[in-house]
This record gives C-alpha cells, sequence and structure tokens, in this order.
C-alpha cells in the first residue's frame, strides 16, 4: 500500500522536519555566502582561577520547556536530577525573530551572541564567529559533541562548523571531520558518507558505524555515526542495536579524560538531547516524554561522573521549548501521564509499521497501548488516510493519547518561553538568575577563562 504509507508517513513526520517560516516582515535577508573556510582560530591562553572549573560540560535538551520539566517530574514519580541544579532561567530570542530556532539558539550558547534563524555558528551578517569548542581546541584542551540527532544537525553544527544555513549538512560534515573535535557521536551516515569516514580512518580516527563498533571505541579521535539520520527515541530504541544518550554521554567524558589533551589541559563536550525537540513538533507526547527521562538520566550520569571528578562544572538548558504543551485542557482541572507512560511506540514508529504493511487502526491502538478504539476512531483513522491529505492523519493520532492525558498543545513548532538554566560545579554560581542565550555563552567561555 505504497500511498497510504506515504501518506501516513508524511501525516505523522512532516511536522518533525519542518521549520516555520518567519513572517514577511521578521524574514532575515538571506545572508552572504561565506567564499573561504573559516579561519581557524588563533591560538588562546587560558586564564583560570583557583575557582574555575577544569572542564565544562553543556548539556542541551532541545525543545525542552517548563512544561516538559513538570511532565518528566510527574511521569518519574521523583525530581529529576535538574531540579537539584536549577539555577535560573533563559530567554531564546533570535535576531529576526522572538521564535528562535535551534541554529540561532545554539549559535548564541556557542558563539556568546545572537543571530537569525538557520545561522550556523555566523553572526547576523554571515561571518563566521568563533566557538566555545574552537577556543577551547585553541587553548589546548579535548573537544567533543554528542546529540541523538544527526551529528550534522543544527545544534551539534553550531560548536563545530560555520555555514549561512542549517541545511548545508554535507558541508557540515565535512568541516566536523576537519575540526579538531576529539569525539564525535550521534547519527547522520546520510550525510557522513562511507567516502568521509574512510578520510577520517585514514586521518587517524576511530570510527564506529554500528554499536558493536562503538562498544569497541577505547581511544580518541574517535566518532560513531550510529544511524542513517536520527537515533531512535527512546520509547522505539533497540538497546542491543543504539546506546542510550546516558551511556554516550559517558563514555565521551571517560574517553576525553583519558586523552593526552584533557589529561593536560581539560576539556569541553556539548551533549544534546535532541529528539525530546522532535516529538514537540510532532505533538507526540509519549516520546516527548520517553525522551526527557532518557535525557534526565543523561544528566544524572554526568552530574555523578562530574562529582567524582570534582573539577568539572555542568550546565544544562534549552535551546528553546517546542509544541506549545500544556498540562491540562479543554477546561478540565486534571492531567494524567498514565497514558504516556503505557504507549509503546512513537508515531514515527507507527509510520514505518505502517509503511510495512500494517492495519491502521491496529498500528495505532498497539502503538497507544488502548484496549480498544474509542468509538469513531477507527473510521476517523481511516478516513484521514482515505482523504489524501498529508496532515490529516497526525491530530487525530495525537488527540488519541493526549486527551486522555489532559496534554493540549498549540503549535507543531517552537515558541518563545523562557527555558530553565541548570549548573553544578565549579563556577556555577555564575550562570545564577535570568539571562539572554547569548550571555549564556559569553559565560562558557568565561568559565572556561577564554577570549571570544
Amino acid at each position: 500500500m505504497p500511498r497510504l504509507s506515504l501518506v501516513l508517513a508524511l501525516a505523522l513526520s512532516a511536522c518533525v522536519t519542518a521549520q516555520p517560516t518567519p513572517p514577511a516582515s521578521e524574514a532575515q535577508p538571506t545572508p552572504p555566502a561565506m567564499e573561504q573556510e573559516p579561519a581557524s582560530p588563533a591560538s588562546v591562553t587560558v586564564d583560570r582561577d583557583d575557582a574555575s572549573p577544569r572542564n565544562v560540560v553543556l548539556m542541551i535538551a532541545d525543545g525542552f520547556g517548563p512544561a516538559s520539566a513538570t511532565l518528566g517530574a510527574a511521569a518519574k514519580g521523583a525530581p529529576l536530577a535538574l531540579d537539584g541544579v536549577l539555577v535560573g532561567s533563559v530567554e531564546t530570542s533570535a535576531t529576526d525573530s522572538r521564535v528562535t530556532d535551534s541554529a540561532a539558539g545554539a549559535t548564541a550558547y556557542s558563539c556568546g551572541l545572537k543571530t537569525y534563524n538557520g545561522a550556523i555558528a555566523v553572526d547576523a551578517d554571515g561571518r563566521p564567529c568563533q566557538t566555545v569548542l574552537e577556543a577551547a581546541e585553541a587553548a589546548g584542551l579535548a573537544t567533543g559533541l554528542g546529540a541523538t540527532s544527526r551529528i550534522t544537525h543544527a545544534t551539534p553544527a553550531a560548536f563545530a562548523s560555520h555555514v549561512v544555513s542549517r541545511a548545508q549538512e554535507a558541508e557540515i560534515a565535512r568541516q566536523l571531520a576537519a575540526s579538531g573535535v576529539e569525539v564525535l557521536f550521534g547519527g547522520g551516515t546520510q550525510f557522513v558518507t562511507d567516502s568521509l569516514t574512510a578520510a577520517m580512518a585514514a586521518d587517524g580516527w576511530a570510527v564506529a558505524l554500528d554499536r558493536a563498533g562503538y562498544d569497541r571505541l577505547d581511544r580518541v579521535p574517535a566518532a560513531a555515526v550510529l544511524a542513517p539520520s536520527h537515533l531512535a527515541y527512546e520509547i522505539d530504541r533497540d538497546t542491543t542495536d543504539q546506546p542510550s544518550l546516558a551511556e554516550m554521554a559517558t563514555k565521551a567524558l571517560d574517553l576525553l579524560a583519558a586523552s593526552a589533551d584533557g589529561r593536560e589541559n581539560g576539556f569541553f563536550l556539548m551533549v544534546e538531547g535532541s529528539r525530546i525537540d522532535h516529538a514537540g513538533h510532532a505533538n507526540d507526547p509519549a516520546a516527548h516524554l520517553g525522551d526527557i527521562l532518557a535525557y534526565d538520566a543523561a544528566v544524572a550520569a554526568v552530574l555523578e561522573w562530574a562529582a567524582r571528578d570534582g573539577n568539572t562544572l555542568v550546565v544544562s538548558t534549552a535551546d528553546h521549548e517546542t509544541g506549545g504543551m500544556t498540562l491540562g485542557r479543554d477546561g478540565i482541572y486534571a492531567w494524567d501521564p498514565a497514558p504516556l507512560l503505557a504507549a509503546t511506540a512513537s508515531f514515527e514508529a507507527m509510520t514505518a509499521a505502517l509503511q510495512a504493511g500494517g492495519d491502521p487502526a491496529t498500528v495505532v491502538r498497539e502503538g497507544l497501548a488502548l484496549d480498544a478504539l474509542p468509538d469513531g476512531a477507527e473510521e476517523a483513522i481511516r478516513g484521514a488516510i482515505a482523504s489524501g491529505d498529508p496532515y490529516a492523519l497526525g491530530p487525530v493520532v495525537r488527540d488519541l493519547i493526549s486527551e486522555p492525558a489532559g496534554i493540549g498543545w498549540t503549535t507543531g513548532g517552537h515558541t518563545a518561553v523562557d527555558v530553565g538554566l541548570y549548573a553544578a560545579g565549579p563556577g556555577a554560581e555564575r550562570f545564577a538568575g535570568r539571562h539572554t542565550n547569548d550571555a549564556v555563552g559569553r559565560l562558557l567561555f568565561e568559565a572556561l577563562g577564554l577570549d571570544r
């Protein structure tokens, strides 16, 4: 049933990958294309005092807003690891819109400046800006990037590449491979191609393209590119096939700390829980929750590692909120995460099951762990598919799980609400209070004693 499968795939996945287009009044003029490779950052000196951290770990929960934190703690039945290190909040706007995208948001953190939506480590005029990772490399620190998205996706890209548009992922892959970063973990073999990984291996990289290869990584530079596109949602993840975010984070920490540069000068590591955002775009609350809890487990593991080390600052925040999720809807003073905890598949996995020939009503019922579909739901599912409208089925499936949980959604895009700011370790006090996202970026440079 190729037509039916394509319709469902578009219905359930279109909002995951689409980026909202700013109104014409807010649109940024196309910036100039870069004519040459960005210059390598000049060698910098590290100016640290006794209270400064030796290592900094920046953790980014893409698309994680205040409601996401409440949802995670309620579903966990206990405070999140994040809750114990909450120190402030972050205002997230870009230069061309009060609602940022991940590219501009990540660039604010990486370069300490605001820029236009879509920009990867370039300023509002399209000029490359030095990132905190590049400054760390120039100062002799070890560096790493890990994400559950493609490693060429906007957030990791903004720390070690420079392009005027986030869509230039093949060029981002080339720049990442040449960046000097010691650890790269994520997905994205569609852009990190065989020819590029072969060149990396010839240049001394240990390269893993599957779980077995990842488990064998024991030296740097190390790259693990473990899926054609993004890694699986936590709700769908095969634990024998892909590591968790917590596993990737702790492996990256161990590799960086054991490396020559890490032992000598310390390290900088960015870890992103990318797919919290994708589930928000899809208005998929069960997948959103699963990746929130997986991210929090990674935060707990990193905080434990840092506490043992004693010289590591851990900072966690988000680039923006996604989905406008509300806990409580339709004037009813109640909500319950139980239906989300019972679900067994993301909307994305249901799409794959349909593409494999599954019966639509059965796929949806089993994925949402429903004993039976509510009255009229099967007809709505089949009618949405039969309509030929690629967006018709998404709201049907969304409401079948969101309404029983008392969860509402205001958008399939991002919102401008402030996001949480969390910090622990030497220098954490610098991050207390409300900051703009670019100010947080500048604080990261300061924490490591690096000049911008």
